[in-house]
């Protein structure tokens, strides 16, 4: 294990300390744009426009990377990033945020395409699956550690977006200093969403889905916490539990992923949500059940996330899932750029709660429409189905497409193996019958009269006598 990541700790301590400032400038929307008397509808706008500056980076940053190299993309789009969190504090305006949020969703996407590029090259078929695992609890480690950082000042001034900053200038010191040259980001034009949605529904519907449920988690529960009155510690606790839920829920539903129907795992874990969200409603702003309703439909999100990947795949042949990698991150944006949009008129409209309403709702969408499939399609297998997928929603089409490529992989070494082993079980069947058939043989040449000669010795006796 040491070995895996003896080739990759820095990026992924550089990962790390991104996600540290990257988390910190998603709460701290919330909490500020309470502070400045920004409204939810106003907030919702600005957190939908990092996932269009998201969606709009998966599309060029590749094309930024052929044309001047992994290096300079990667040290430009991470000073911009941090020149961006700066200005924050600087320009208390919601039209000035919401571009802002478009230049840092456009950044983060770019860097995420080169660190998986990184990361990717790094790793072979043996550790990627390894590595890609702990990538993903890089990251979460990195989201949830960076609400432990908001309670060390006040969002009511520019030191905690500076921190923010400076943890996001930092991170690319351990990256730059230590990164091989990485091969030519090669990303496979998207699938149409027509293909998509016709070689596997419910997965291409659920993603969508599943982006809005995202990005309202992650971008509008700030907005919630503040709304409601809950401290500065309290919603950084809040934002935290969605993340810590996901961390701790994603390795007993994936290993559930590979032992039965995936569409009833999808409808259980949507279902689970949405009486989560449910608890949320109802809770009547109660701290502690807020808490274990953040815990459980956070929980589910990511696992949902790697759910629906998988399930994809398990119906597409191994030289479309490039492209289908591609269309499902873009089906996923486009969901959660919408999402916040509809959450934040419904809190401006309802009233703080409906963050919940709008959650339980879309939770419950994707779990009646998996009941729905159900009836659709016949159950694949579970020896035919491709291995599940540690990725997070965040992720570009660089880890999707790898850890599918990962996922075929795994499958063929399991299909490859399981022949073995019944060959050679076929085979120790067939040389215990052989063993079985010469002792038969052996017992009946040792039949009485045959070959001892005990019946033949008086008479050879007496013939010995007579003479």
């Amino acid at each position: 294990m040491l070995h895996v990541f003896s080739g990759v700790w820095a990026l992924l301590l550089g990962i790390v300390l991104i996600m540290l400032g990257n988390g910190m400038h998603f709460t701290l929307i919330g909490l500020r744009g309470g502070i400045e008397n920004f409204s939810s509808a106003e907030l919702a706008i600005v957190t939908s426009g990092y996932f269009i500056g998201f969606l709009s980076g998966a599309r060029f940053s590749p094309i930024l990377i052929r044309r001047v190299g992994h290096v300079r993309v990667f040290a430009a789009l991470g000073s911009f990033m941090s020149a961006g969190l700066i200005a924050f504090p600087l320009l208390a305006d919601p039209i000035a945020w919401t571009l802002l949020r478009v230049l840092i969703g456009f950044c983060m996407s770019g860097i995420y395409v080169v660190a998986e590029s990184w990361l990717n090259n790094a790793s072979t078929n043996e550790t990627r699956g390894s590595v890609l695992s702990a990538y993903m609890i890089a990251q979460t480690l990195g989201i949830i550690g960076a609400q432990g950082l908001l309670t060390t000042g006040d969002a009511g001034t520019s030191v905690l977006f500076i921190g923010a900053s400076i943890l996001v200038s930092i991170s690319f010191a351990p990256i730059l200093l230590s990164v091989t040259p990485a091969p030519m980001v090669e990303v496979a034009r998207p699938m149409s969403l027509r293909a998509l949605f016709g070689g596997s529904p419910l997965g291409t519907a659920g993603i969508f889905l599943l982006g809005s449920i995202y990005a309202t988690q992650s971008g509008m529960g700030a907005v919630f916490g503040s709304q409601i009155g809950m401290t500065a510690s309290q919603i950084a606790l809040f934002v935290a539990m969605l993340f810590a839920g996901a961390l701790l829920l994603q390795y007993p539903i994936g290993w559930l992923s590979d032992q039965m129907d995936r569409r009833k795992l999808i409808f259980g874990a949507a279902a689970l949500g949405m009486v989560s969200c449910t608890i949320g409603w109802f809770t009547g702003g109660g701290l502690w059940p807020l808490m274990a309703a953040a815990f459980f439909a956070g929980g589910v999100t990511t696992p949902l996330y790697a759910l629906l990947l998988a399930h994809t795949n398990d119906y597409l042949d191994a030289d479309d899932m490039p492209a289908a990698s591609g269309g499902l991150v873009f089906t996923f944006g486009l969901g959660a750029i919408g999402g916040p949009l509809v959450t934040g008129w419904a809190m401006q409209e309802v009233g703080p709660f409906a963050f919940w309403l709008v959650l339980g709702g879309t939770f419950a969408a994707i779990a009646l429409y998996a009941l729905y499939r159900m009836t659709q399609r016949a159950v694949t297998p579970t020896d035919e189905t491709q291995s599940y997928l540690s990725v997070l929603p965040t992720s570009s089409p660089v880890a999707v497409e790898a850890a599918g490529v990962w996922a075929v992989e795994q499958a063929e070494a399991e299909a490859e193996q399981a022949a073995q082993e019944e060959a050679a079980q076929e085979e120790a069947v067939q040389e215990e019958a052989a063993q079985e058939e010469s002792a038969r043989e052996a017992a009946g040449e040792q039949e009485p009269g045959d070959h001892d000669g005990s019946d033949r010795a008086p008479a050879e006796r007496k013939v010995g006598g007579d003479v």
